[in-house]
């Protein structure tokens, strides 16, 4: 089975990293430069998995996904990335379908791990 990974981040230098290393691992992914084109490629092709920055032009991470899971009936899981120090509280992330809040710099191995098993976790259920 081919997943599909969409990467949003505003850093050209983070979505190469992670499109080359999912890429690599034989994941189908796309990647957006803002919230606005997460949202327009997410709505046109709906992934199996989001990565996303919290802190990006046009929307946020958050509202990203607040704006996905209001519109399809199906949430996508997510992934939140987060540059350090950057604070969220359990009531950001309790009414929305993040996974996992990981902060930058993180590595693309530990990511990878990750990826792969909320992937096969969510075909287990």
């Amino acid at each position: 089975m081919s997943w599909k990974i969409l990467i949003a981040d505003d850093e050209p230098c983070i979505t190469n990293i992670i499109a080359k290393k999912l890429g690599n691992a034989g994941f189908e992914v796309r990647v957006a430069m803002d919230g606005q084109e997460a949202y327009d490629l997410a709505m046109a092709d709906r992934p199996d998995l989001l990565i996303t920055d919290l802190q990006m032009p046009l929307m946020s991470g958050l509202e990203l996904c607040a704006r996905l899971s209001a519109e399809l009936a199906d949430p996508i899981p997510t992934f939140l990335l987060t540059a350090k120090g950057f604070e969220l509280t359990q009531e950001d992330t309790d009414a929305l379908p993040i996974l996992k809040v990981m902060t930058k710099p993180f590595s693309p191995r530990d990511l990878l791990a990750n990826v792969r098993e909320a992937l096969e976790a969510s075909v287990a259920t």
